[in-house]
């Protein structure tokens, strides 16, 4: 059996949140303009992780899991999500 350094293993799991992330989309038009972007991705990993890690990172299903979740988002997430609505003209969070 072949252990697997610790180090490697927490870069995994922090590729693997980044990738994962890819999929963050809080409303229905600029979802997959927003699977792309890095801020996104890493501001609001955790919270993806928290309220929808069942979900397939790559359906529709993450994107209503976090819509329907965004009064839980960490201030984190909450900020990057601010930030790209400032960079894109967005209006993420707007029915809060």
């Amino acid at each position: 059996m072949r252990l697997v350094p610790e180090r490697s293993l927490r870069s995994s799991r922090r590729g693997l949140a980044v990738s994962a992330l890819a999929l963050v989309a809080l409303t229905a038009g600029p979802a997959y303009a927003q699977r792309d972007d890095q801020g996104l991705q890493l501001g609001c990993a955790n919270d993806y992780f928290r309220l929808c890690a069942g979900v397939d990172p790559n359906s529709q299903d993450a994107d209503r899991c976090m819509t329907r979740n965004r009064k839980r988002l960490s201030p984190e997430c909450r900020a990057a999500i601010g930030d790209y609505d400032k960079r894109t003209g967005s209006k993420s969070l707007s029915d809060d």
